[in-house]
């Protein structure tokens, strides 16, 4: 069974970048028919679709987002890696890592981490 898992900082300043990375085990990013996504949900409010890449490595992009996100992989370590940039307070949310079958949509797919939770406050 495909098992996630978020790492990464739990406290960044604004205007920082911060990265996360999510380590899968029981299964390879490689596998086809896959989105190895990023989804989050600030505090009191809905879920929002952040990212994804690819098991063939192409990356997608909420577009309210897409220029200060890069997501990214490492196949040699079964990894993939979502960086944000230019971070405000608006960006503190609980991050979670997801494997989908579908690409998009503000929802929690079954396969996904516990979340990790980011802050952004100086």
């Amino acid at each position: 069974q495909v098992q996630l898992q978020e790492s990464g900082p739990g406290l960044v300043k604004p205007s920082q970048t911060f990265s996360l990375t999510c380590t899968v085990s029981g299964g390879s990013i490689r596998t086809s028919a896959y989105y190895w996504s990023w989804i989050r949900q600030p505090p009191g409010k809905g879920l929002e679709w952040v990212g994804a890449i690819t098991s063939g490595g192409s990356s997608y992009y909420n577009p309210s987002l897409k220029s200060r996100t890069s997501i990214s992989r490492d196949t040699s370590k079964n990894q993939f890696t979502l960086q944000l940039s230019s971070v405000t307070p608006e960006d503190t949310a609980v991050y979670y890592c997801t494997r989908d079958s579908q690409l998009g949509g503000n929802r929690l797919p079954p396969f996904r981490g516990q979340g990790t939770q980011v802050t952004v406050s100086s």
